[in-house]
């Protein structure tokens, strides 16, 4: 074989060899992408905010989602349902957070919830509003009266409870209806269409509850 024979037998072999190259490049991009990919979903989930809840939260499921509330909502029929206090849940970074509430994960059942929120009403932001529901240690109701268990394990008002048990059984009232909890009378939405009062004696303990 000549020279001349010999020189595209040699363009041919240099070009399969780059051919190899670049879908060799093109593996290893992909396989780097796919890792930087995976060690972000980690550094998410690590970065969470874990804490557990001071408070029932009274939620409710749709078919397309579950949503809670500043509100309460204690009491808002079909689909509604108590994540108890105590819960232990996550909460993702700020930059995930709507402007018009944020999202937690249930930690025990991954039920992913959206709580809606307003500053204006509740006279605080979010951060401040997840502190003051959630703690950053678990949470323990030994404490409680039975009146005050009864209540809380069922997110329902007793007469006899005090006021710590209906805080925790109902959830911290909207400030913009409740804006002391030195009041005697706490106002709740049982949906979004109704309230009801929360009435307490001298001594701090319900005495009746109205419409």
């Amino acid at each position: 074989m000549t020279m001349q024979d010999r020189a595209p037998a040699n363009r041919i072999i240099q070009a399969r060899w780059l051919a190899a190259m670049l879908l060799l490049c093109f593996v290893l991009v992909l396989l780097s992408s796919c890792r930087s990919t995976g060690s972000s979903g980690q550094m998410t989930s690590a970065t969470s905010e874990i804490r557990y809840t001071k408070y029932n939260i009274h939620a409710q499921q749709s078919r397309r989602d579950i949503k809670a509330s500043y509100a309460g909502y204690v009491d808002s029929g079909d689909g509604h349902f108590v994540i108890p206090a105590g819960s232990k849940v996550m909460f993702p970074g700020k930059g995930q957070r709507w402007r018009n509430g944020f999202w937690f994960t249930v930690a025990d059942t991954g039920q992913k919830v959206f709580f809606e929120f307003h500053r204006g009403r509740m006279g605080m932001g979010e951060h401040e509003y997840i502190e003051l529901i959630t703690s950053g240690s678990p949470v323990s109701l030994d404490r409680f009266s039975e009146q005050d268990r009864k209540g809380i394990k069922t997110g329902k008002v007793y007469t006899g409870m005090t006021k710590e048990g209906v805080l925790t059984a109902l959830g911290y009232p909207a400030k913009h209806r409740t804006p002391s909890l030195e009041s005697n009378t706490w106002i709740y939405w049982r949906n979004r269409f109704m309230t009801m009062g929360v009435v307490f004696d001298g001594n701090g303990r319900v005495v009746s509850i109205t419409d």
